[in-house]
């Protein structure tokens, strides 16, 4: 069984100043970096999600064989962008999504591994912590995507669900395979270039 990865990818990046995706670190952009986590941590097909200045995004980004969509509601938050990232999943026909944020690139491929793994076993939602704090990604099967879709609303994408339902959620360990960090401002950014490269294998 192989989950579909799904990248959340469209906000604005307000307090960055420029849409998140379009952020280039290193050879890569944010955007084609965790399209080439997800993958590499066994997922097929990969969805990107995306909104703010999404034709921009599509002609500077390298998204392979990516499953593009856009989210025409955006700016309404992050909810509806997992809906309509979890929508494009379903139509593929995957088992499972593993919802990764496009701003956290310290996420390594060894923590998709290491969530799916756990889905395999039986799981029907998994989310990796750091210092015991869920954080992302998550992983959802198929078979709860429409109650997530019923709570994900405004700014909130799956953590209404995950909270109102802790009996079904499976939580799993990350600190000594990632670093949870997201860029949301002009400091996170200078932190990360002045910071070493975070090995995504």
């Amino acid at each position: 069984m192989t989950p579909a990865g799904v990248v959340l990818a469209a906000g604005a990046g307000t307090r960055l100043g420029r849409p998140k995706a379009l952020v280039r670190t290193g050879a890569e952009l944010l955007v084609e970096r965790a399209v080439r986590t997800v993958r590499a941590g066994g997922c097929d097909p990969v969805v990107v999600v995306l909104g703010a200045q999404a034709e921009d995004v599509r002609a500077a980004a390298d998204l392979g064989d990516a499953v593009v969509v856009e989210n025409a509601a955006w700016e309404t938050g992050m909810g509806s962008s997992l809906r309509c990232g979890l929508d494009a999943a379903a139509r593929t026909g995957a088992p499972a999504a593993v919802v990764a944020l496009v701003d956290q690139p310290g996420i390594t491929p060894a923590v998709v591994d290491r969530l799916v793994a756990r889905w395999r076993d039986g799981a029907v939602a998994v989310v990796a912590t750091y210092g015991s704090e869920p954080r992302n990604p998550v992983v959802l099967d198929a078979a709860v995507w429409s109650e997530v879709a019923d709570r994900a609303t405004g700014d909130v994408g799956a953590r209404a669900w995950l909270r109102a339902n802790p009996e079904r959620v499976v939580a799993v360990p990350c600190d000594d395979i990632a670093v949870a960090d997201d860029i949301d401002t002009p400091a996170d950014l200078a932190m990360l270039m002045t910071e070493p490269t975070v090995e995504s294998t």
